[in-house]
This record gives C-alpha cells, sequence and structure tokens, in this order.
C-alpha cells in the first residue's frame, strides 16, 4: 500500500534540509539539464493538501475540452486533435476523447483506439523533415479530460534529449507558426491516409 499523504511529507522532509529543501535532483546535473547547478534551488517542499483541489472539468458541464469537442486539426467519431500554439519546439500535438472520459475510465474499446492513434500519430510526426523523435505525455493533473501530448524534438538538438524537452519547449523562443502550421497539415494528411479520420 502506498504511504499516505503526511508518511510521504515526513519521508520526503527527513531528506531535506531546515528550510525544507531537498537536495537537486541527479537530473540536474545531466549535460541536457535546461539549468546550471550554481545558484539553483529547489523550492520548499510544501505540505500536502487535502482534499485535492479539483482539476478543470471534473464536472463535465464545466469542461473545456468538451465545450471545444468540435474543434481541431483531425477529427473522427471518437476523437480529436489539436495544435498547440506559441511552443519552443517544432510541432506540438493534443489528443482528446471527443466524449467526456479520463485515462483510467477509458472504455476499452476507445483504449485500444488511442494505443493505435498514438503510434500513428508519433509515426508521423517523426517522418517531418529535421525531427528526430516524438515525445508521447499523459500527466493529467491540470485537466480531468484525458489529453495526451505529442512533442516533436528537432534533429540533432541532443539538448533536448528525454524528460527536459517540456522545460527547453518553455525556454525556446516561439518557434515560427506558419513552419508549425505546414507540419501538423503534412501529419493529419498522413493520419488521414494511414488511419482514417477527416480534417475539418
Amino acid at each position: 500500500m502506498a504511504l499516505r499523504p503526511d508518511e510521504f511529507y515526513d519521508h520526503a522532509i527527513a531528506a531535506a534540509d531546515g528550510e525544507r529543501r531537498l537536495p537537486l535532483a541527479r537530473m540536474t546535473e545531466w549535460d541536457i539539464s535546461p539549468f546550471e547547478q550554481e545558484g539553483l534551488r529547489v523550492a520548499p517542499l510544501r505540505p500536502p493538501v487535502l482534499p485535492e483541489p479539483p482539476r478543470q472539468g471534473e464536472d463535465p458541464s464545466d469542461c473545456n475540452s468538451c465545450r471545444n469537442r468540435d474543434e481541431g486539426i483531425w477529427f473522427d467519431d471518437h476523437w480529436r486533435l489539436t495544435r498547440i500554439a506559441r511552443v519552443g519546439v517544432p510541432l506540438v500535438l493534443m489528443l482528446h476523447p471527443r466524449e467526456h472520459h479520463d485515462l483510467a475510465d477509458l472504455p476499452d474499446e476507445l483504449a485500444s483506439e488511442l494505443g493505435r492513434l498514438t503510434t500513428h500519430i508519433a509515426r508521423h510526426m517523426q517522418a517531418l523533415a529535421h525531427i528526430a523523435r516524438a515525445h508521447v505525455y499523459r500527466i493529467g493533473d491540470g485537466g480531468a479530460h484525458l489529453h495526451i501530448w505529442f512533442f516533436a524534438r528537432p534533429e540533432g538538438q541532443a539538448q533536448l534529449y528525454g524528460s527536459w524537452l517540456v522545460v527547453w519547449d518553455d525556454l525556446l523562443p516561439e518557434y515560427p507558426a506558419d513552419v508549425a502550421d505546414a507540419d501538423a497539415v503534412t501529419v493529419v494528411d498522413a493520419l488521414v491516409a494511414s488511419y482514417g479520420g477527416r480534417r475539418p
């Protein structure tokens, strides 16, 4: 059984200094870290907050994703794909079910479709010129409606490898929108050809 919230906090605080600051993560020593260790500090660990505040869209009647179920760059009967604007990496796409589901309550049929769609989207993003990888993320703390992130890592940018990519994305200057739009169209056209669905 997982530690209770108070037990988890006590366990973590035992490794912290007098200001409740944990040591820097080993990840900050990696050569792909966007931060230099000198002067970098960990924020004080705050005690648990219970009950946790609700995520956006816990109530489907107040869910932004449900409200926008007909917006996107690709659709089929169950899914929609959107392009996230004003990012630093070449392309960021997000896949949402059109009906209100989170990952844990996704019906098996949709879960199967999610697996196939994830593979097709990643494959088509990686087929773009000068894109080395498509990173796929599901976080789930911000919104109750399932959303899967797809980040295109630019070729040759070894410092953007791995789990730091989303942080680098936030640090980099905004990528040219016209280039991202054109690449999104290429991915959608390939998705329609390989999986089905339609453009708006």
